[in-house]
């Protein structure tokens, strides 16, 4: 008899700190990004960094006030968010 599990990164939790964003994966892991690769996220207030919605059973993570979203792959794989140029 087989099971199938679930290899893909699945977010339980956020927090957002003055310095970087923190996510608590299913898998019992937690993996840090520093602030500065989310411009959107740096650029935003306090209030709004705590008002977001896990999407997509866990895949991703919605700012709703500041757009921005980001995924567990990304989390794990990613690399900063460019500004773009005006």
């Amino acid at each position: 008899m087989s099971t199938a599990v679930s290899i893909e990164p699945r977010i339980k939790d956020v927090s957002v700190t003055d310095d970087e964003i923190i996510v608590r994966l299913a898998d019992g892991r937690t993996v840090s990004v520093p602030l500065a690769w989310s411009w959107r996220l740096s650029d935003a207030t306090p209030a709004q960094r705590v008002h977001f919605e896990i999407i997509g059973d866990g895949q991703g993570v919605h700012w709703p006030e500041v757009d921005e979203d980001l995924s567990a792959q990304g989390f794990l794989t990613g690399s900063p968010a460019r500004r773009p140029k005006n």
